[in-house]
């Protein structure tokens, strides 16, 4: 039986959470992406990469036969930034994270994307101090066109994250 995929981006909204999660889920259940940019914000947020990452350290991934063998039940991306959130919507598949995001959508995998940018306004917290985010017209734009791919499902707080996988960790047991 698959399993969950798990990615990372370079978002820090989201980020302690989404690894809470994913933590409660591995090991043996989750395999665990991160991308170049979540590499470095897990650091400035004094974060370790987990043991068994899949690192993206190049311009392609070998990680894409896994995806088309149908080795994961879903791909989970939390948290996914708004640069991330823009490739998606675009079918740009530049870098690990949406080359896998691309592959699942051809390889009918479910997808589950937590944004970090996806009210008007939202409160963070940063690597040190919590902030205030106004995420831009084109970033809303973006998840709203995610919203309606086929397949793609859209979380808007850790908790529907949680409800989205419940079905998907259920198959599981």
């Amino acid at each position: 039986m698959g399993k969950i995929a798990w990615g990372i981006t370079g978002a820090g909204h989201f980020l302690r959470e989404s690894l809470e999660i994913y933590r409660a889920i591995a090991p043996g259940r989750a395999d665990l992406f991160v991308s170049q940019a979540g590499i470095e914000v897990l650091k400035m947020y004094s974060l370790a990469v987990p043991d068994g990452a899949v690192c993206d350290k190049s311009a392609s991934t070998t990680a894409c036969r896994a995806f088309s063998s149908g080795a994961y039940d879903v791909f989970v991306v939390a948290p996914a930034t708004s640069n991330s959130v823009a490739k998606f919507a675009l079918g740009i598949s530049d870098c690990m994270m949406s080359t896998l995001f691309a592959q699942c959508g051809k390889s009918r995998t479910p997808i589950i994307v937590l944004p970090s940018d996806a009210e008007e306004s939202m409160d963070s917290m940063g690597a040190t101090k919590p902030v205030k985010i106004y995420p831009r017209f084109v970033d809303l734009e973006n998840v709203e066109k995610l919203k309606r791919f086929d397949g793609v499902s859209v979380a808007f707080s850790t908790a529907e994250l949680k409800e989205m996988l419940a079905p998907h960790l259920a198959k599981r047991k």
